[in-house]
Protein backbone atom coordinates (compact mmCIF):
# COMPACT_ATOMS: atom_id res chain seq x y z
CA UNK A 1 0.00 0.00 0.00
CA UNK A 2 1.61 3.40 -1.09
CA UNK A 3 0.95 6.26 1.29
CA UNK A 4 3.12 8.82 -0.46
CA UNK A 5 -0.18 11.06 -1.56
CA UNK A 6 -1.02 11.26 2.63
CA UNK A 7 1.35 11.71 4.76
CA UNK A 8 4.92 14.21 3.89
CA UNK A 9 3.68 17.31 5.70
CA UNK A 10 2.64 15.85 8.65
CA UNK A 11 4.00 16.97 12.00
CA UNK A 12 4.52 13.93 13.64
CA UNK A 13 3.02 10.35 13.22
CA UNK A 14 3.06 7.78 15.85
CA UNK A 15 2.21 4.12 14.97
CA UNK A 16 1.91 2.09 18.06
CA UNK A 17 2.06 -1.83 16.21
CA UNK A 18 5.69 -2.35 15.56
CA UNK A 19 7.83 -0.69 12.75
CA UNK A 20 10.18 -2.40 10.40
CA UNK A 21 12.33 0.64 8.67
CA UNK A 22 15.15 0.31 6.31
CA UNK A 23 17.81 0.90 7.46
CA UNK A 24 20.22 4.69 6.98
CA UNK A 25 22.69 3.92 3.89
CA UNK A 26 25.21 1.41 5.07
CA UNK A 27 23.18 -0.87 7.19
CA UNK A 28 21.80 -3.66 5.45
CA UNK A 29 19.92 -4.56 8.53
CA UNK A 30 16.44 -3.93 8.92
CA UNK A 31 15.84 -1.29 12.18
CA UNK A 32 13.05 -2.20 14.55
CA UNK A 33 10.73 0.03 16.41
CA UNK A 34 7.48 0.55 18.37
CA UNK A 35 6.79 4.40 17.16
CA UNK A 36 8.33 6.34 14.75
CA UNK A 37 8.15 9.68 14.79
CA UNK A 38 8.54 11.57 11.16
CA UNK A 39 9.38 14.96 11.00
CA UNK A 40 12.10 15.88 13.48
CA UNK A 41 10.95 19.88 14.20
CA UNK A 42 10.27 20.89 17.81
CA UNK A 43 6.92 19.45 17.90
CA UNK A 44 7.99 15.98 16.61
CA UNK A 45 11.10 16.22 19.05
CA UNK A 46 9.06 16.93 22.06
CA UNK A 47 6.37 14.76 21.14
CA UNK A 48 8.89 11.83 20.91
CA UNK A 49 10.59 12.78 23.91
CA UNK A 50 7.57 12.92 25.74
CA UNK A 51 6.41 9.80 24.65
CA UNK A 52 9.55 7.80 26.11
CA UNK A 53 8.73 10.01 29.50
CA UNK A 54 5.82 8.29 29.57
CA UNK A 55 5.97 4.77 28.28
CA UNK A 56 10.16 4.47 28.85
CA UNK A 57 9.15 0.58 27.57
CA UNK A 58 8.86 1.68 24.00
CA UNK A 59 11.54 1.76 20.99
CA UNK A 60 10.89 4.45 19.43
CA UNK A 61 12.72 6.51 17.00
CA UNK A 62 12.74 10.08 14.92
CA UNK A 63 13.76 10.47 11.11
CA UNK A 64 14.27 13.73 9.59
CA UNK A 65 14.96 14.43 5.77
CA UNK A 66 17.09 17.09 6.47
CA UNK A 67 20.64 17.16 7.86
CA UNK A 68 20.03 18.39 11.45
CA UNK A 69 17.06 19.03 13.41
CA UNK A 70 14.95 21.47 12.98
CA UNK A 71 5.57 29.45 29.33
CA UNK A 72 6.15 28.38 32.67
CA UNK A 73 6.55 24.96 31.29
CA UNK A 74 9.11 26.36 28.87
CA UNK A 75 10.95 28.00 31.22
CA UNK A 76 11.63 25.33 33.26
CA UNK A 77 12.55 23.02 30.36
CA UNK A 78 15.44 25.55 30.23
CA UNK A 79 16.62 26.12 33.49
CA UNK A 80 16.98 22.32 34.57
CA UNK A 81 18.94 22.05 30.92
CA UNK A 82 20.84 25.16 31.40
CA UNK A 83 19.72 27.00 27.77
CA UNK A 84 20.19 30.59 27.63
CA UNK A 85 16.91 32.61 27.69
CA UNK A 86 16.08 36.66 28.08
CA UNK A 87 12.89 37.38 29.46
CA UNK A 88 12.44 40.52 27.32
CA UNK A 89 9.03 41.46 27.73
CA UNK A 90 6.32 42.24 25.06
CA UNK A 91 4.01 45.11 24.37
CA UNK A 92 0.46 44.42 22.35
CA UNK A 93 -0.46 47.98 20.77
CA UNK A 94 -3.14 49.55 20.04
CA UNK A 95 -2.59 52.58 16.98
CA UNK A 96 -5.75 53.17 15.75
CA UNK A 97 -9.04 53.66 17.87
CA UNK A 98 -10.88 51.04 16.65
CA UNK A 99 -7.98 48.72 17.95
CA UNK A 100 -8.38 49.83 21.62
CA UNK A 101 -11.89 47.74 22.51
CA UNK A 102 -9.81 44.77 20.93
CA UNK A 103 -7.22 45.50 22.82
CA UNK A 104 -9.03 45.22 26.24
CA UNK A 105 -10.92 42.01 24.70
CA UNK A 106 -7.71 40.59 24.63
CA UNK A 107 -6.98 41.56 28.12
CA UNK A 108 -10.44 39.87 29.73
CA UNK A 109 -9.44 36.83 27.65
CA UNK A 110 -5.75 36.64 29.27
CA UNK A 111 -7.54 36.91 32.59
CA UNK A 112 -9.81 33.96 31.89
CA UNK A 113 -7.01 32.13 31.09
CA UNK A 114 -5.14 32.26 33.66
CA UNK A 115 -1.87 34.57 32.18
CA UNK A 116 0.04 35.85 35.19
CA UNK A 117 0.82 40.06 35.55
CA UNK A 118 -0.73 41.21 32.22
CA UNK A 119 -1.62 45.08 32.66
CA UNK A 120 -3.23 47.41 30.14
CA UNK A 121 -0.87 50.59 29.81
CA UNK A 122 -2.31 53.87 28.76
CA UNK A 123 0.02 55.48 25.67
CA UNK A 124 1.48 57.93 27.56
CA UNK A 125 3.64 54.43 29.42
CA UNK A 126 4.38 52.64 26.87
CA UNK A 127 7.72 54.93 26.79
CA UNK A 128 8.75 53.35 29.85
CA UNK A 129 8.73 49.70 28.40
CA UNK A 130 9.56 50.65 24.49
CA UNK A 131 11.33 54.43 24.62
CA UNK A 132 10.61 54.88 20.76
CA UNK A 133 7.36 53.02 20.37
CA UNK A 134 3.68 55.06 20.49
CA UNK A 135 0.19 53.73 20.54
CA UNK A 136 -2.94 54.72 22.18
CA UNK A 137 -2.77 51.88 24.69
CA UNK A 138 -0.80 48.58 24.76
CA UNK A 139 -0.89 45.40 26.57
CA UNK A 140 2.34 44.48 28.78
CA UNK A 141 3.18 40.63 29.17
CA UNK A 142 6.21 40.43 31.55
CA UNK A 143 6.86 36.94 31.16
CA UNK A 144 7.05 36.98 27.06
CA UNK A 145 10.74 36.02 26.56
CA UNK A 146 12.90 34.80 23.60
CA UNK A 147 14.86 31.83 23.42
CA UNK A 148 16.79 29.85 20.36
CA UNK A 149 14.47 27.54 19.37
CA UNK A 150 16.61 25.64 17.07
CA UNK A 151 18.91 24.87 19.96
CA UNK A 152 15.62 24.21 22.42
CA UNK A 153 15.28 21.31 19.28
CA UNK A 154 18.65 19.92 19.57
CA UNK A 155 18.26 19.74 23.15
CA UNK A 156 14.84 17.50 23.26
CA UNK A 157 16.30 15.37 20.84
CA UNK A 158 19.45 14.92 22.93
CA UNK A 159 17.33 14.40 26.19
CA UNK A 160 15.12 11.68 23.93
CA UNK A 161 18.37 10.12 22.80
CA UNK A 162 19.57 9.68 26.25
CA UNK A 163 16.80 8.05 27.10
CA UNK A 164 17.10 5.33 24.74
CA UNK A 165 15.78 6.72 21.44
CA UNK A 166 17.15 7.18 18.06
CA UNK A 167 17.54 9.96 16.03
CA UNK A 168 18.03 9.61 11.90
CA UNK A 169 18.74 12.66 9.37
CA UNK A 170 19.05 13.26 6.27
CA UNK A 171 16.07 10.09 5.74
CA UNK A 172 13.17 11.40 4.04
CA UNK A 173 9.86 9.32 4.11
CA UNK A 174 8.49 8.55 1.04
CA UNK A 175 5.73 6.23 1.81
CA UNK A 176 4.82 3.43 4.08
CA UNK A 177 3.63 -0.51 3.41
CA UNK A 178 2.00 -3.29 5.08
CA UNK A 179 3.03 -7.00 4.34
CA UNK A 180 1.25 -9.50 6.86
CA UNK A 181 4.19 -11.85 6.18
CA UNK A 182 6.27 -10.31 7.77
CA UNK A 183 7.10 -10.59 11.73
CA UNK A 184 6.60 -6.80 11.61
CA UNK A 185 3.91 -5.84 9.50
CA UNK A 186 4.69 -2.05 9.20
CA UNK A 187 8.07 -0.82 6.58
CA UNK A 188 8.83 2.53 6.40
CA UNK A 189 10.56 3.32 2.95
CA UNK A 190 13.06 6.10 2.38
CA UNK A 191 13.90 8.28 -0.55
CA UNK A 192 13.22 10.78 -3.40
CA UNK A 193 9.32 11.59 -3.40
CA UNK A 194 6.58 13.98 -3.43
CA UNK A 195 3.51 13.54 -1.10
CA UNK A 196 -0.15 15.35 -0.74
CA UNK A 197 -2.60 15.96 1.91
CA UNK A 198 -6.53 15.07 2.21
CA UNK A 199 -8.60 17.60 3.44
CA UNK A 200 -7.88 19.89 5.26
CA UNK A 201 -5.54 20.76 2.56
CA UNK A 202 -1.77 21.80 3.91
CA UNK A 203 -1.37 25.16 1.94
CA UNK A 204 2.30 26.56 2.08
CA UNK A 205 2.33 30.42 2.99
CA UNK A 206 5.83 32.88 3.16
CA UNK A 207 6.46 35.06 5.59
CA UNK A 208 9.49 37.33 4.81
CA UNK A 209 11.00 39.31 7.48
CA UNK A 210 13.42 42.55 7.69
CA UNK A 211 16.08 43.36 9.52
CA UNK A 212 17.02 46.26 11.47
CA UNK A 213 20.55 47.34 11.07
CA UNK A 214 22.98 46.85 14.26
CA UNK A 215 23.25 50.37 14.33
CA UNK A 216 19.39 50.90 14.97
CA UNK A 217 19.07 47.77 17.17
CA UNK A 218 18.35 50.36 19.82
CA UNK A 219 14.99 51.44 18.91
CA UNK A 220 13.73 48.48 20.07
CA UNK A 221 14.09 46.75 23.51
CA UNK A 222 11.50 43.62 23.42
CA UNK A 223 8.53 42.17 21.29
CA UNK A 224 6.33 44.67 20.00
CA UNK A 225 2.91 43.19 18.36
CA UNK A 226 0.18 44.81 16.72
CA UNK A 227 -3.29 43.77 17.73
CA UNK A 228 -5.13 40.88 16.18
CA UNK A 229 -7.44 41.85 13.74
CA UNK A 230 -10.54 39.44 12.95
CA UNK A 231 -10.90 40.64 9.50
CA UNK A 232 -8.02 39.25 8.37
CA UNK A 233 -6.28 35.95 8.50
CA UNK A 234 -2.68 36.64 9.64
CA UNK A 235 -1.31 38.42 12.51
CA UNK A 236 0.71 41.31 10.84
CA UNK A 237 4.03 42.75 11.45
CA UNK A 238 5.55 42.94 14.59
CA UNK A 239 9.22 43.57 16.07
CA UNK A 240 11.20 40.44 16.88
CA UNK A 241 14.56 40.49 19.05
CA UNK A 242 16.79 37.50 18.81
CA UNK A 243 19.10 35.57 21.00
CA UNK A 244 21.92 36.80 19.03
CA UNK A 245 21.23 40.59 19.14
CA UNK A 246 19.52 40.93 15.31
CA UNK A 247 15.86 42.66 15.40
CA UNK A 248 13.34 40.71 13.01
CA UNK A 249 10.64 42.97 11.32
CA UNK A 250 7.75 41.62 9.80
CA UNK A 251 6.43 39.04 8.39
CA UNK A 252 3.90 39.60 5.70
CA UNK A 253 1.95 36.79 4.21
CA UNK A 254 2.19 35.71 0.30
CA UNK A 255 1.09 31.98 -1.24
CA UNK A 256 3.92 30.13 -1.56
CA UNK A 257 5.05 28.68 -5.02
CA UNK A 258 6.20 25.72 -3.60
CA UNK A 259 5.99 23.52 -0.40
CA UNK A 260 9.35 24.21 0.54
CA UNK A 261 9.48 27.88 -1.18
CA UNK A 262 11.34 30.22 0.69
CA UNK A 263 11.79 33.19 -2.24
CA UNK A 264 10.11 34.49 -5.16
CA UNK A 265 12.31 32.22 -7.18
CA UNK A 266 11.44 28.52 -5.58
CA UNK A 267 8.58 27.61 -7.80
CA UNK A 268 6.82 23.63 -8.24
CA UNK A 269 4.60 24.00 -10.93
CA UNK A 270 2.65 21.51 -9.52
CA UNK A 271 2.43 22.49 -5.66
CA UNK A 272 1.29 25.65 -6.69
CA UNK A 273 -1.43 24.13 -9.36
CA UNK A 274 -2.66 22.25 -6.42
CA UNK A 275 -2.75 25.07 -4.17
CA UNK A 276 -4.50 27.23 -6.68
CA UNK A 277 -7.27 24.61 -7.30
CA UNK A 278 -8.07 23.60 -4.11
CA UNK A 279 -11.25 25.27 -3.72
CA UNK A 280 -10.67 26.94 0.05
CA UNK A 281 -7.67 28.44 -1.81
CA UNK A 282 -9.61 29.92 -4.30
CA UNK A 283 -12.90 30.94 -1.41
CA UNK A 284 -9.83 32.41 0.72
CA UNK A 285 -8.60 34.37 -2.55
CA UNK A 286 -11.85 36.02 -3.47
CA UNK A 287 -12.44 36.80 0.30
CA UNK A 288 -8.69 38.46 1.09
CA UNK A 289 -8.11 39.27 -2.42
CA UNK A 290 -6.82 43.00 -1.69
CA UNK A 291 -5.18 42.37 1.42
CA UNK A 292 -3.47 39.87 -0.22
CA UNK A 293 -2.69 41.97 -2.81
CA UNK A 294 -1.43 44.64 -0.14
CA UNK A 295 0.95 41.66 1.23
CA UNK A 296 2.65 41.34 -1.81
CA UNK A 297 3.58 44.76 -2.66
CA UNK A 298 4.95 45.08 1.15
CA UNK A 299 7.31 41.88 -0.01
CA UNK A 300 8.98 43.72 -3.20
CA UNK A 301 8.63 46.98 -2.27
CA UNK A 302 10.55 47.19 1.64
CA UNK A 303 8.90 51.08 1.91
CA UNK A 304 6.22 49.66 2.04
CA UNK A 305 6.48 47.22 5.01
CA UNK A 306 8.52 50.11 6.85
CA UNK A 307 5.44 52.43 6.49
CA UNK A 308 3.28 49.76 8.42
CA UNK A 309 5.96 49.37 10.93
CA UNK A 310 6.54 53.58 11.61
CA UNK A 311 2.69 52.74 12.69
CA UNK A 312 4.60 51.46 16.01
CA UNK A 313 7.85 53.30 16.07
CA UNK A 314 7.53 56.55 13.90
CA UNK A 315 11.57 56.74 14.32
CA UNK A 316 12.09 53.53 11.66
CA UNK A 317 13.53 54.83 8.44
CA UNK A 318 13.79 53.12 4.93
CA UNK A 319 17.72 53.22 5.48
CA UNK A 320 17.64 51.28 8.79
CA UNK A 321 16.59 48.02 7.20
CA UNK A 322 17.75 45.12 5.14
CA UNK A 323 15.99 42.61 3.66
CA UNK A 324 16.06 39.09 6.26
CA UNK A 325 15.30 35.87 5.99
CA UNK A 326 11.45 34.25 5.39
CA UNK A 327 10.20 31.06 6.54
CA UNK A 328 7.34 29.12 5.32
CA UNK A 329 4.38 27.94 7.29
CA UNK A 330 2.11 24.97 6.67
CA UNK A 331 -1.10 26.63 6.98
CA UNK A 332 -4.37 23.88 7.30
CA UNK A 333 -7.30 25.18 5.07
CA UNK A 334 -10.71 23.95 4.87
CA UNK A 335 -12.57 23.68 1.68
CA UNK A 336 -14.30 26.93 2.46
CA UNK A 337 -11.63 28.99 2.65
CA UNK A 338 -11.52 29.42 6.07
CA UNK A 339 -7.62 28.75 7.99
CA UNK A 340 -8.28 25.87 10.71
CA UNK A 341 -6.47 27.56 13.91
CA UNK A 342 -6.88 24.30 15.95
CA UNK A 343 -4.83 20.72 16.20
CA UNK A 344 -6.15 18.37 13.16
CA UNK A 345 -5.38 14.67 14.60
CA UNK A 346 -6.29 11.96 12.10
CA UNK A 347 -5.90 8.16 11.00
CA UNK A 348 -7.60 5.62 8.37
CA UNK A 349 -9.50 2.78 8.95
CA UNK A 350 -7.35 0.55 7.53
CA UNK A 351 -4.99 -2.02 9.27
CA UNK A 352 -2.17 -0.53 8.49
CA UNK A 353 -3.78 3.37 8.87
CA UNK A 354 -5.52 2.64 11.91
CA UNK A 355 -2.08 2.40 13.27
CA UNK A 356 -0.98 5.77 12.26
CA UNK A 357 -2.15 9.21 14.03
CA UNK A 358 -1.16 11.76 11.98
CA UNK A 359 -1.18 15.84 13.79
CA UNK A 360 -1.69 17.47 10.38
CA UNK A 361 -2.04 21.45 12.15
CA UNK A 362 -0.13 22.73 15.05
CA UNK A 363 -0.92 26.26 15.05
CA UNK A 364 1.02 28.88 16.45
CA UNK A 365 2.32 29.36 19.04
CA UNK A 366 3.52 25.46 18.43
CA UNK A 367 7.04 26.08 19.81
CA UNK A 368 6.33 28.30 22.89
CA UNK A 369 3.51 25.36 23.35
CA UNK A 370 5.63 22.90 22.28
CA UNK A 371 6.08 21.04 25.90
CA UNK A 372 2.27 21.33 26.01
CA UNK A 373 1.40 20.39 22.93
CA UNK A 374 3.95 17.18 23.52
CA UNK A 375 1.53 16.05 26.36
CA UNK A 376 -1.75 16.59 24.87
CA UNK A 377 -0.92 14.70 21.67
CA UNK A 378 1.01 11.78 23.58
CA UNK A 379 -2.48 11.60 25.84
CA UNK A 380 -4.22 10.81 22.34
CA UNK A 381 -1.66 8.60 21.39
CA UNK A 382 -2.03 6.40 24.93
CA UNK A 383 -5.94 6.73 24.17
CA UNK A 384 -6.04 6.20 21.00
CA UNK A 385 -3.94 2.90 20.89
CA UNK A 386 -4.48 1.53 24.37
CA UNK A 387 -1.09 2.06 25.62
Amino acid sequence: MNFDRLFKQTHSKIPIKRWISRPPAGNSTPLDFDAVIVGGGIVGCATARQLLIQKPNLKIAIIEKEDKLGLDLSYKFFDENKIPYKKTGKLIVAVEPVEVERLENLFKRAQQNGCRDIEVIDGSKIKDYEPHCKGLKALWSPHTGIVDWGFVTTKFAEDFENRGGKVFVNYPFVKVASNSDLERPIRIFSGPGNARNPDPKIVPFRGEYLLLRPEKRHLVRGNIYPVPDPRFPFLGVHFTPRMNGDVWLGPNAVLAYKREGYSYFDISPTDLMESLSYSGMRKLMGKYFSFGVQEFYRGVWIAAQVKQLQRFVPELKFSDVTRGPAGVRAQAMDANGNLVDDFVFDSGKGELSSNILNVRNAPSPAATSSLAIAEMIVEEVINRFKL
